[in-house]
């Protein structure tokens, strides 16, 4: 029986590749195997409010602008639940989540830079991952697209 997310793709119609990558414990790991480091997309769950999520998609090399973010929103606070949080509001372990397939269709915001790229997203679970057409996948998403993040610090 197919996890979830790749049940959500089938259904959507949405064309993929599955990417099996095996464990990895960094992005840089990941795209050890084959796939740019931006092409990397991390699904970052977000709180509004206790009741009250959505899904933010960042390419790998850049991170959440929480000001941007907010002023799109046009709240004050946001914050990222913990894993247990993360878990219950999507049906998803942390390193696995997808807005594909999840218990609840939180609205999903895309970087503007995602545009016009082949991506990998998390695909429900550890060691596997879709590949697929970014364009393709924000429509299907009906994701709102805006410059949301900033370059990943140095460190």
């Amino acid at each position: 029986m197919p996890s979830p997310a790749i049940a959500a793709l089938d259904s959507a119609g949405l064309p993929y590749r599955l990417v099996s990558h095996g464990p990895v414990g960094s992005l840089a790991e990941a795209a050890a195997r084959g796939v740019a480091v931006p092409d990397v997309v991390k699904t970052i769950v977000v709180r509004r409010s206790a009741d009250d999520h959505l899904f933010v998609l960042t390419p790998g090399d850049r991170v959440i602008s929480w000001p941007k973010l907010r002023a799109l929103l046009g709240v004050h606070r946001l914050s990222m639940p913990d894993a247990a949080g993360a878990l219950a509001a999507t049906g998803y372990e942390r390193g696995t989540i997808t807005p594909f397939g999840a218990s609840t269709a939180w609205p999903v915001i895309a970087d503007e830079r995602l545009r016009g790229r082949q991506i990998t997203l998390g695909a429900g679970e550890r060691g596997l991952a879709v590949a697929v057409d970014a364009d393709a996948a924000i429509a299907t998403l009906d994701a709102t697209v805006a410059d949301v993040t900033d370059p990943q610090p140095t460190r």
